[in-house]
């Protein structure tokens, strides 16, 4: 074993301070940078922890000095030395590194390994500008970046952290099967075959959700597990096919009874962690509420811009396009950001709003308020003066305002109206990222139920939430009208979880299936076991579930959920550093009794 190695280091590389001068040190990294001055060498030397500059010097150690001269970046070394203020060895401190007042002047040098030229220049860290592609496939060097390492090593104290509080409170980590049964007609589920029992399959878990009401039935009363999920989905920056949440299920629950050690996780995440406080209670909004007033279940309340509703005043206003419209609702633009938003920004604007993924609006009404509340432009000629001022006394505008329109169903009047308002927010600047805001909001009451695109009534959770106890005489008589004891937790516009109050009532959970379409032999085959189980006196029960990957990413201020999950796959599931997914070899296949079908678009 090397001297170095056998000595062990003794201090990380963000460690020393200029108390430290004098002592003897012996530092473990990687070369993050070399300049070489002619009669010194000075490396920034980098760990996990940070960096601190070495120096080689002949004046030193001119054997040390002499071999130095081969190091590159990344090449793995270890250091032993004496710490020296850098004012005092003619330098100037950095300002930029938190040991920038010292630097250790190296007698020993240790290479443990040497490097290639990487293939991106890993110092640059957040001024790195390379092809994503080009790092995912060298992501154990990208890992190496220090903004990376931060969010990872946040993403490790998050879940220790969590394990800590929750045990605290007596919640018993718990873990639960991945590979489960297959349901058909369910989600895509990602498919494992079994060799053992030729022509079946098991799916690899979206969530632990039976499994966890199914430790309630057992009397365990509180339970959690940091676990990993996987829903073969079309991916987005925000999604990924494998995650991980932090899963929680209690006994005898209410609402209030998750909200609380919620709350207070939250609370102490970002205490410890980022040294925020967060007030309690949370803010608390239902689905009906949040959507009239944002047009989303996950509203972004660090800034204004909240919706009008029109429909009452527009009804008989003469104006075809809102006469004729389910819904007519608008936004205020403020007049000191609406002096600088022009006809061709209004435009851009109305593009925007018929792109599909916006909502799909047929168009984007429009006009200016005028010193008389009274309108200019756009929609100002179909409406008549009076109803003018009514319209922006109601919407609250002022004189200068621009003021903005959408008349549609529910769906795209609240979906274009919302795409607009985050649209504004991000343009017009109305959130300050360096003010670190941090706004909790749980979302209650959502329907229970939605349609599919054949119009059949679905679950909008599972078909084991709760109704509320007021509209369990609706279910089979109005399924619209039912209200679920279901709730989402969230964070500056981002839903970081979601849960709900679950049924434990036989006669309830037949009326839900009833209202679902769902026959005897469905519900055998896809829940029969948790049916059993609720013949022995389930107790009331209920729980949530929260992201893990996106609470890192806002937390740390990171722009992708790729940016927190060590090695995520891209937006075509594909790991580019491991080349997966592969096919089978027809060895392995045959074990499975699996054939090859041709790919789409294969000669026969």
């Amino acid at each position: 074993m090397s001297a170095l190695l056998d000595t062990g280091r003794t201090h990380s590389c963000n460690d020393l301070r200029i108390d430290h001068a004098g002592e003897r040190v012996v530092l473990f990294g990687w070369v993050n940078f070399r300049r070489d001055l002619g009669g010194r060498i000075f490396i920034d030397l980098r760990d996990r922890e940070g960096m601190t500059q070495v120096v080689f010097g002949p004046d030193v150690d001119a054997g040390t000095h002499e071999a130095a001269k081969v190091l590159r970046s990344e090449y793995c070394i270890g250091v032993a030395g004496k710490v020296v203020a850098r004012v005092e060895n003619e330098g100037e401190a950095n300002p930029n590194l938190a040991s920038g007042e010292i630097e250790v002047e190296v007698d020993t040098l240790e290479i443990f390994s040497r490097s290639e030229t990487p293939p991106f220049d890993i110092s640059k860290d957040d001024r790195l500008d390379t092809n994503e592609n080009l790092r995912l496939q060298y992501r154990y060097l990208d890992l190496r970046r220090p903004s990376f390492q931060r969010n990872f090593v946040l993403r490790s104290k998050v879940g220790t952290l969590t394990r800590t509080h929750l045990s605290e409170l007596g919640f018993l980590e718990l873990e639960t099967p991945y590979m489960v049964k297959y349901t058909p007609g369910g989600a895509r589920n990602f498919l494992v075959p079994s060799r053992l029992n030729p022509g079946t399959f098991y799916a690899l878990a979206e969530s632990p959700q039976i499994f966890k009401q199914l430790f309630m039935v057992s009397g365990l009363d509180k339970y959690f597990q940091i676990t990993r999920c996987f829903r073969d989905e079309d991916l987005r920056n925000d999604r990924q096919p494998e995650f991980t949440q932090i899963d929680v299920e209690l006994s005898f629950a209410t609402p209030e009874r998750v909200f609380s050690p919620m709350e207070s996780l939250m609370v102490r995440l970002w205490s410890e962690l980022l040294g925020t406080e967060i007030p309690t209670p949370f803010p608390r909004l239902t689905w009906a509420e949040a959507m009239a007033r944002y047009g989303s279940d996950k509203p972004d309340t660090r800034f204004g811009l909240e919706f009008a509703d029109l429909g009452a005043l527009t009804r008989d206003c003469g104006f075809a396009v809102f006469e004729g419209a389910d819904y007519v609702k608008g936004i205020c633009m403020p007049a000191e950001h609406a002096a600088g938003f022009g006809r061709a920004k209004i435009d851009k604007l109305t593009e925007f709003a018929k792109k599909r993924e916006s909502g799909g609006a047929k168009g984007l009404a429009w006009s200016r308020v005028e010193d008389d509340l009274g309108w200019k432009g756009g929609t100002a000629k179909f409406i008549a003066p009076e109803l003018q001022k009514q319209i922006s006394e109601e919407m609250g505008a002022t004189p200068g305002c621009l003021l903005l329109f959408v008349a549609d169903d529910f769906e795209t009047t609240h979906a274009v109206l919302n795409a607009i308002r985050l649209r504004l927010r991000d343009e017009l600047g109305l959130v300050d990222p360096a003010a670190k805001q941090w706004n909790f909001l749980w979302v209650t009451d959502f329907p229970l139920f939605e349609k599919s695109h054949d119009g059949r009534w679905v679950s909008s959770h599972h078909p084991f939430t709760s109704p509320r106890d007021e509209h369990v005489e609706h279910l089979i008589s109005d399924p619209a009208k039912v209200l679920a004891k279901a709730y989402d937790l969230v964070l500056n516009g981002n839903e970081v979880g979601g849960g709900s109050i679950r049924i434990h009532r036989s006669d309830v959970q037949a009326k839900v299936f009833e209202a679902l379409g769902m026959s005897d032999e469905e519900k055998r085959a896809k829940f029969g076991f948790l049916l059993d189980a609720f013949k022995y006196g389930p107790p009331p029960h209920g729980g949530i579930a929260l992201g893990l990957d996106r609470l890192a990413m806002l937390m740390s201020g990171a722009e992708s959920l790729r940016d927190v999950i060590a090695f995520p796959k891209t937006q075509r599931g594909q790991d580019l550093m491991t080349n997966c997914p592969t096919p089978a070899d027809d060895a392995q296949l045959a074990e499975l009794y699996i054939r090859h079908r041709p790919l789409p678009g294969a000669e026969d």
